[in-house]
This record gives C-alpha cells, sequence and structure tokens, in this order.
C-alpha cells in the first residue's frame, strides 16, 4: 500500500503532553483517505514508521484527517510531532487501516479507554452519535491526570450535543477529583463496579476496549465475571514504550519459542497488491523480513505485533507467531497471521495480504 506526502493544516495541544495533528487531504485523495470510525493512518517521518489513530469523526469526502500523538519518553517521532512539527511540514502517510472499527448502526455501545486510547474511542463516539439518532454510547474513560488526558473538550463536547445518548465517567488514577470515580488504579474488581453500575451489560450491543495492556486484561475480566459474551467485545492495545518488544507471550497463549522451526530455508510465496513475490526465509526469521528484502512496498508500521498493518492470510504452510496483539480470535480462525510475527515451520509458506 502507498504512502501520500500530506501537509499539516494545524497542530492543536490536546494534552499536557500530547498533540493533535490535522492533515489536509486534497480532493484527489479524498476517497482514499476515507475512513471507518477506529481504523488508523501509518506516518513515515525520517525513515520511521509509527501508526496513530484516527481522532477525527468518519465522512464522505473529508478535506482534514486527525491523529492524536503523545509524547513518549525516547519516541523518535513522538518528540518531533510534540515538539518541532509545524503547520505547512509534509508527511508520508499510509491509507487508513484497521479493523478495530464501529460501523454507525442502531443500538447501546460501551468503551473503556485508557489514555491515548481514548483517539480512536473519540472518532467512533463522535460518528455514531453524528449518524445515528437510534445509537447511544457510554464512555468510561481513565487518566493519570485531568492534565495528561486527551482530547477532554472534544468529548466534554458530544456529552453537551448528545445529552440524552452519551454518558461519560472519567476515572484519574492519580488525582483526587470533587466529582466522579475515586481515585485509584482500575482493577477488575473496580471495572466490574463501574461498569454494572453506568450501564446493564446485557443491554449493551458492543463494548471497545482499548488502552494500556493493564486495563484491558482487567476490563475484559470485569466483562466476564458480568456475564458479557466474548463476541461482543473488541479491544486495541495501546503500548506507551518507544519501541514495541519483538516477542511476548499473550492471551492467546502464543509461546515464546516456536514449535519445530522449519529446519532449512523457507520459500515465501507473497501476494501483494494484485502481483506474487517468491523470495527465502531463513529458520526463525520473520516473514515481513524476508518479505522486505523483495518488496520494500510490504505494509508494516510497529513490526511489534500490535497495529496490524501487516496481516495477511496464510494460505499455504505453517507458522509460529511470537506475538499476536492485533488479530481477534475470528481472525486467527480464519487463517490469517501477522507476517511481522510470523516465522515458518514449513519448507514453503504462502501469505495474501490482498485477502
Amino acid at each position: 500500500m502507498p504512502f501520500h506526502p500530506l501537509t499539516v493544516a494545524r497542530l492543536d495541544r490536546s494534552a499536557d503532553d500530547a498533540v493533535a495533528i490535522t492533515l489536509a487531504v486534497p480532493p484527489a485523495l479524498r476517497g482514499v483517505f476515507r475512513h471507518v470510525p477506529g481504523q488508523h493512518l501509518t506516518v513515515r517521518h525520517a525513515g520511521l514508521r509509527r501508526t496513530y489513530s484516527l481522532c477525527s469523526p468518519a465522512g464522505p469526502e473529508r478535506g482534514e484527517v486527525t491523529i492524536g500523538v503523545r509524547l513518549i519518553p525516547g519516541g523518535a517521532f513522538s518528540t518531533h510531532a510534540v515538539t518541532a512539527l509545524a503547520a505547512g511540514d509534509r508527511l508520508d502517510v499510509m491509507p487508513p487501516r484497521g479493523r478495530f472499527t464501529l460501523r454507525p448502526a442502531p443500538g447501546h455501545y460501551a468503551a473503556v479507554a485508557g489514555g491515548s486510547g481514548i483517539t480512536p474511542v473519540l472518532s467512533m463516539a463522535a460518528s455514531l452519535l453524528a449518524a445515528r439518532t437510534d445509537a447511544r454510547f457510554t464512555l468510561l474513560r481513565s487518566d493519570r491526570t485531568a492534565g495528561s488526558a486527551m482530547f477532554l473538550d472534544e468529548v466534554a463536547d458530544l456529552k453537551d450535543r448528545h445529552p440524552g445518548r452519551f454518558q461519560l465517567a472519567h476515572a484519574l488514577t492519580r488525582e483526587e477529583r470533587q466529582a466522579g470515580p475515586a481515585s485509584g488504579r482500575l482493577d477488575a474488581a473496580r471495572l466490574r463496579d463501574l461498569l454494572a453500575a453506568l450501564v446493564p451489560p446485557d443491554a449493551v450491543t458492543g463494548w471497545y476496549l482499548c488502552g494500556p495492556p493493564g486495563l484491558i486484561d482487567a476490563s475484559r475480566s470485569a466483562l466476564r465475571a458480568l456475564g458479557v459474551p466474548p463476541e461482543r467485545v473488541r479491544s486495541e492495545l495501546f503500548l506507551t514504550t518507544p519501541d514495541p518488544p519483538a516477542t511476548l507471550e499473550n492471551e492467546r497463549s502464543f509461546s515464546d519459542s516456536p514449535p519445530h522451526p522449519a529446519p532449512h530455508t523457507t520459500t515465501l510465496t507473497a501476494l501483494l497488491d494484485g502481483r506474487g513475490t517468491t523470495c527465502a526465509a531463513t529458520p526463525g526469521e520473520p516473514l515481513l523480513s524476508a518479505l522486505l528484502r523483495a518488496r520494500p512496498d510490504a505494509p508494516y508500521a510497529c513490526r511489534g505485533g500490535v497495529c496490524g498493518t501487516c496481516r495477511a492470510r496464510l494460505t499455504e504452510g505453517r507458522v509460529h507467531l511470537a506475538r499476536n496483539d492485533a488479530l481477534e480470535d475470528d481472525e486467527l480462525a480464519a487463517g490469517y497471521v501477522l507476517a511481522c510475527q510470523a516465522q515458518p515451520l514449513t519448507d514453503h509458506v504462502a501469505l495474501d495480504f490482498d485477502a
């Protein structure tokens, strides 16, 4: 998928340590950059690729799109974005991707968002409430302090514009406040009580969880305890490290080392943008690394199993996923893998990036 140069139209401080970057989309690219609420953009700058969720509402032929970027200590692009980026600068941007999405439809939807996890949820709530008068949205957000909370004004504006259909509870983990949930970490027990008090869990059409690993895990545990079916729960992990680690055991029980890796070089066949490519992968090498030697245009961003940009369907052979924080269980069952984390277990492997 190609990158397109977009001009920074404006920058707005969205928190003490975060900035909202609005990019101008020329008329010829407005169809390309039309997004579904919850999707993200991959930004390329100075050889770096980073993925940021769209926080702007979705709509046909929008002339601008906005992402939120929080300053991460040691983060090369986030430091540049928050301290040096200016209106008129250009960024190379890949069209919207991602499956952590909410297409506006009737029903009652709810989200738990922690920190910068508010960015895709803001797009979801704003798009849903604007498009459907027969829909409601409940949001429980968690931040360290009020000063660190991104898009406070935008969320407050949603509450003012949709008082009967938008419900908000805001928990601060390191700061006392006169109203709202008590301060302190939101563990599974507190989340269970808060969510049950906010909305009857069985009345919610779909739950959306977005934030750091601890909050995601605690929210899933709370919803299980409340009897919410797993198929109603979607999640997207937001990390606060500058470079995600390459391997990590996760809740879907991926092991730290591949079982019986292919002992010899594996032949990888990849279908990408309608063109087939064959290359070689060494034992234990992630398939994305092998493919990039032959196809520099192969899609990727974090290379840590988090963003899902390198998602492809495995059509031949077997692989081991060292990490997966991007694919849902139904996608795994359908044969999708993350090329950046897929290590070959057989002598021949085929991936379809167009599937």
